[in-house]
Order: structure tokens, then C-alpha cells, then sequence
């Protein structure tokens, strides 16, 4: 059996790769460079394939810089210090990121014979993006079932799989703390730097939930 992983190298992509190791897949991860704001999670995301010795971890270079519009991909856009609380749509989302993702993820599942494609999205604890909703993950579903040779021709469906899509960040913690996942070397700040900013946020939902679960966070922060 085999999966592709999306792999940002954050707290959740990480803890949804141990999951598919958990369920038994042989692993195929895929990250991207899109010319964000910073390159450690590429970083991050390299440490977590090799802990897990994966055969191949393929990384796709596809400029979104170019097209901007995030405070992620654009430096004149700064990112904001968080606001979990709000409601609107964050300036730190990425249009269309996980349908662009999930697009090459899907073209590869197809060419390395995997039936599941597994993806980190969550809808509970989360910073608003509608690419992260049960409704999209469906939605894709569908076009991936109509839009593949593997379907079509081979009658081999394959399966988006989200099992973090309903948990909050303080299970997401406890799960990937069971499943020794390594958590060290996850970052999720969205500022980049060497050590995590704490205030963005990424890194305030991801405080909550170590906080939630009453467990330490094994990656640096600043001083505050």
C-alpha cells in the first residue's frame, strides 16, 4: 500500500504522515516550494522525511510569489501578530494553495501507484482558510474521481484522507505525541525565523494546544 503525504513540515502534516505510517503505508511525501516568505519549513519538512527514511521525498518548485496576495508569498504584506479569534479571512492565506497542492499530489499518487493521498487540513482549530473545510476536501474528492486515468480507465479511486480534520490542536498534540511523531522538528511559525516568534497566528493556535494537552513544546520560542 502506498500514500502520498503532503508534507509542509508543520505540527500537522507531520502528525498526518505518522498516521498513514501508523495505518501501514508505504510513504510518499511532497513539498513545495512556492517561493513563500521563508524556506525552514522545507527545512523542517527534509528532517521529518529522514526520520521517517522515506524512499523519495519529492519537493515541487512552483512560483506563487509571482502571483502574491498572501502575506506568505508577498514580503510587502506584513504578517500579522495573531487574532484567533477573528472571524474574517486572514491576509497570511494563500490563494488557491491546497487545490494547487493537492492538484500535484493527486498527478503523483497517480504516477507512483497510491491509492490515498493524505493531507493535514483542519476545521476546528484553525486560521479560517475555506481550502481547509470538509466541503472543499469533498468537493475535490469528486473531481479527482472523474479526473485521472487511474479512475477512469483503471477504476482505482484514490482517497483523500483527512484524519486531523476534526480534531482540535490539543488532540492533534496528544496524537502525534502517541504516535512518536517528530515533533522536534516541526515549525509552524509564519515568520520563519530561527527561533519561533510565538505571536503569529500559527504559532498561537499551536502553543494552545501543547498548552491544552499539557505538554511542553519541544521547539524554541522568543522571549517575550
Amino acid at each position: 500500500m502506498k500514500a502520498v503525504v503532503l508534507l509542509s513540515g508543520g505540527l500537522d502534516s507531520t502528525v498526518c504522515m505518522a498516521v498513514a505510517k501508523q495505518a501501514g503505508y508505504e510513504l510518499f511525501p511532497i513539498s513545495f516550494n512556492y517561493h513563500q516568505r521563508h524556506c525552514r519549513e522545507l527545512e523542517s519538512a527534509r528532517k521529518v522525511a529522514e526520520y521517517y527514511q522515506v524512499e523519495k521525498h519529492l519537493v515541487i518548485e512552483t512560483n506563487l510569489n509571482d502571483m502574491g496576495g498572501s502575506a506568505l508569498t508577498d514580503v510587502n504584506i506584513s504578517v500579522p501578530e495573531g487574532d484567533i479569534a477573528q472571524q474574517e479571512i486572514p491576509v497570511t492565506y494563500v490563494p488557491a494553495r491546497n487545490l494547487i497542492f493537492l492538484s500535484y499530489a493527486l498527478g503523483y499518487a497517480e504516477v507512483v501507484g497510491a491509492d490515498r493521498i493524505y493531507i493535514g487540513v483542519n476545521a476546528l482549530d484553525y486560521s479560517g482558510y475555506p481550502d481547509c473545510r470538509p466541503e472543499f476536501i469533498e468537493l475535490f474528492q469528486q473531481l479527482a474521481d472523474y479526473s485521472t486515468k487511474a479512475a477512469v480507465q483503471d477504476k482505482r479511486r484514490i482517497v483523500m484522507e483527512t484524519p486531523l480534520l476534526h480534531l482540535g490542536k490539543k488532540d492533534v498534540v496528544e496524537l502525534g505525541v502517541k504516535l512518536n511523531a517528530p515533533l522536534q522538528f516541526t515549525t509552524s511559525c509564519y515568520n520563519g525565523g530561527a527561533v519561533a516568534c510565538g505571536v503569529c497566528d500559527s504559532c498561537l493556535l499551536r502553543l494552545k494546544g501543547f498548552t491544552e494537552a499539557g505538554m511542553k513544546d519541544p521547539i524554541p520560542y522568543q522571549e517575550k
